[in-house]
């Protein structure tokens, strides 16, 4: 049974991104996922439910999500936000640390 005092783990790549969503999901909607599972396309969860998605993800991952990266595919699985969120914290071209 997960810990409401468990520490999460740093903010270094994929494998770290999966692991925090899939607790952030097991943690809100009390049932485990697989990385690969339509999150939406099970029933159960909301639109509502879609905005907390992207307010973890700003806050956690210190990202901006807009525009076209608001399509819903881009939530329905952990591996799709997942690179959704790897995407975005790279540099842009020709910004800063380019």
């Amino acid at each position: 049974m997960p810990s409401d005092q468990q520490v999460p783990e740093p903010v270094d790549g994929p494998g770290t991104v999966r692991t925090d969503l899939l607790r952030f999901l097991e943690r809100q909607t009390g049932r485990t996922w697989a990385i690969d599972a339509d999150v939406f396309g099970s029933g159960g969860l909301s639109s509502l439910f879609a905005m907390e998605l992207v307010v973890h993800l700003e806050r956690t991952y210190g990202i901006a999500i807009r525009g076209s990266d608001l399509r819903m595919e881009n939530f329905r699985t952990v591996l799709r936000m997942t690179a959704l969120v790897e995407r975005l914290r790279q540099p842009a071209p020709g910004g800063p640390g380019a």
